[in-house]
């Protein structure tokens, strides 16, 4: 697996395994939790939930698991690397255990579902199994534990959110933090595990959503990232309808593509509302481009940003809304996996290379200059040297600002596990990769490059991990900047840096 400076996918891979501490917590009565966590944005902030509910009943987090009463790993099962690494943890939590019997050790997350019985039963590494839609139940699993019995609770929901669960903030700069807006995945791709570890899609509230992020505005937060497997699918409404029909789909995208929004973007109007029906201040129904301006529309401080988008479903109404508001970053996360129209049908990804092109058109006439990052899988089943050539092309296309690579490597109960042979030999796919890599280096600089004697507005994460003299922040496009620490801005303010030069990954600069 190679990652490219893709700010927030690269976020995570530096957090692998982290303990989680709660930024600020009261005196439980004694109880400590260690939590490490695996895998994408998704997890990190499904573990602040799991914190949050088990603060309510008494218990402290700390961050040195041979101080703790439980210990749950919260983790991931796209990649069979992290599937290994969390194994390693357990066994190494199995010997605290055998000197400490009382400690309680939990598996959470997307692993959970699939390999329970290992777990509890062949491997006999955990007393706890929980999937990701029920930490509400965790408190009286830890119960029943403690009454001597193993405990497992991998149910799937069709309606669990955690809506009403204000997440507290682990391990975070007090100045960005992630938002779920959804849960679960309707896009069966063939290669992915997680409609079958998370379940259905289902939206959240779009009020309890607002209200976080008002909070975190209040509380000194500049930048919030909207999350969710697929977030432009989002759809919330009372009502719930029924399934929307291709000719109620096909109205739609009429409406969202027409000319009433390049109107609405000249005159800086509301855009066409499609999908919400208000009556007085009641709202019935709520799109992801609406959830963004609601969200935009706290503040012109408060940076929004979002991730994952599917090729699919991404709009030109979310295009236009993203054009209209200076606080909605101009940088998008459209995952490719492949540039070839076959391998993209074996994969289900339900798009082909030229509808996957004319997004990309469609994001460089709406919001010129906004970068576009991608996930790329080099060797799928059955993959020819031409069709990883088409892979090359499009990125050519495209010229993707970072990139997120692997090589494929096959998933137990996934689809293509199941219909397709894993018949790319690993050195091709090695071979492919490095490939992949070297072009999308060329272009990420080629990309950073384009700021060099241009002035960026930038937010202020904190020092640089190489100096207490020098600031780090991303500017709008998601670029990491850092510059000399100056005595007229500190960290969670903005700051207008002009770019001096830039490696492959950083623009370096210094306050205009």
């Amino acid at each position: 697996m190679i990652d490219l400076q893709l700010s927030d996918k690269k976020h995570d891979e530096e957090r692998q395994g982290e303990a989680l501490l709660l930024e600020s917590q009261q005196k439980g009565d004694g109880r400590k939790l260690y939590i490490e966590s695996y895998g994408c944005q998704m997890n990190f902030a499904d573990s602040e939930i799991v914190a949050s509910i088990l603060a309510d009943t008494g218990f402290e987090t700390t961050g040195d698991y041979h101080q703790a009463d439980v210990i749950f790993i919260n983790t991931c099962s796209i990649r069979e690397n992290a599937e290994q690494r969390v194994r390693n943890r357990l066994s190494q939590f199995g010997v605290e255990k055998r000197r400490n019997p009382k400690l309680i050790v939990g598996v959470l997350g997307c692993m959970a579902e699939r390999l329970k019985a290992k777990f509890l039963e062949e491997e006999k590494l955990v007393d706890v199994v929980v999937g990701p839609d029920a930490y509400r139940d965790l408190p009286q699993l830890i119960n029943q534990v403690e009454d001597g019995r193993k405990a497992v609770n991998v149910i799937l929901s069709r309606e669990e959110t955690y809506a009403d669960i204000s997440p507290v903030r682990l391990t975070g700069n007090g100045i960005t933090a992630f938002i779920s807006i959804m849960r679960g995945c309707d896009n069966m791709c063939s290669f992915c595990v997680v409609p079958f570890t998370r379940g259905r899609e289902r939206s959240r509230d779009p009020f309890s959503i607002v209200a976080e992020a008002q909070d975190l505005f209040d509380r000194g937060y500049r930048e919030v990232t909207l999350l969710g497997q697929n977030v432009d699918s989002y759809r919330w409404s009372k009502a719930q309808p029924a399934k929307a029909t291709a000719t109620d789909l096909a109205d739609e995208m009429n409406t969202l593509t027409g000319d009433a929004l390049l109107e609405a973007l000249i005159n800086k109007t509301d855009l066409p509302a499609t999908m919400a029906k208000a009556s007085g201040d009641e709202v019935d129904a709520v799109n992801f481009a609406q959830l963004l301006t609601m969200v935009a529309a706290i503040s012109p401080d408060l940076r929004v940003r979002f991730s994952t988008s599917h090729p699919k479903d991404i709009t030109d109404e979310v295009l236009y809304t993203i054009a209209k508001h200076d606080n909605i970053c101009n940088y998008i996360h459209l995952p490719v996996q492949s540039g070839n129209s076959r391998i993209l049908a074996l994969m289900n990804r339900t798009y082909t290379r030229e509808w996957y092109m004319e997004r990309i058109d469609a994001i460089r006439r709406i919001i010129p200059g906004c970068a576009i990052s991608s996930d790329i899988i080099a060797g799928f089943c059955t993959e020819t040297e031409e069709e990883h050539q088409d892979t090359l092309s499009i990125m050519h296309y495209a010229r993707y600002n970072f990139a997120y690579t692997f090589s494929y490597s096959e998933r137990p109960g996934t689809l293509a596990a199941r219909k397709y042979t894993d018949d790319v030999p690993e050195d091709v796919k090695a071979r492919r990769l490095a490939e992949i890599f070297k072009k999308q280096q060329e272009d990420s600089l080629a990309c950073l490059e384009e700021f060099v004697g241009k002035t960026v507005k930038v937010l202020i994460e904190g020092f640089s991990k190489k100096s207490d003299k020098e600031y780090r922040g991303r500017n709008d496009e998601n670029a990491m900047v850092v510059f000399p620490v100056s005595d007229s801005v500190k960290p969670g303010e903005y700051a207008n840096v002009y770019i001096e030069s830039c490696t492959s990954a950083t623009l370096i600069g210094r306050i205009a």
